[in-house]
């Protein structure tokens, strides 16, 4: 890697963040208002999965500041970055776990642009954060689908 971090590079972590936060803020409404049968077992993992999330979040804002760039911030900037749609807080448990696949598919598409771009730069240590991280989130799909049926 140059001395010089890559522009492009920066920019995808830095979305990284803004819809990692999302997906957070996603996963903390369903952790609060999921109801019915399921609630039990979804309510505990929803809260493993945001506490995961928040360690996470820091490591990749953390890897931005590396970068010598700053980390985005702000609910209302995270949230226009993201452009993720937020779930109604009466969603039934199935529609919450359905719209968490769907961001979390979001997130996995922008953890790989921020791969390949790392990769393309010769970044490994971004290139291997990103790929950590698609691999947790890729796990959580399945697991989520697996809910499905």
């Amino acid at each position: 890697m140059s001395d010089t971090p890559n522009p492009a590079v920066v920019e995808a972590l830095r979305q990284a963040v803004a819809d990692s936060y999302a997906l957070l803020g996603q996963t903390h409404i369903c952790h609060w208002n999921v109801r019915g049968p399921g609630f039990f077992a979804l309510h505990v993992a929803f809260e493993e999965q945001y506490t995961e999330l928040f360690t996470a979040i820091d490591e990749i804002a953390e890897r931005v500041r590396a970068l010598d760039s700053l980390a985005p911030g702000g609910l209302g900037n995270l949230a226009k970055m993201a452009g993720i749609d937020e779930i109604a807080e009466d969603a039934g448990a199935e529609e919450m776990v359905q719209h968490l696949v769907d961001v979390n598919r979001k997130l996995v598409d922008t953890l790989a642009k921020a791969r390949d771009l790392a990769g393309d730069a010769g970044d490994s240590q971004t290139e291997d954060l990103m790929i950590a991280r698609i691999q947790v989130h890729e796990k959580t799909i399945w697991m989520l689908k697996s809910y499905l049926g």
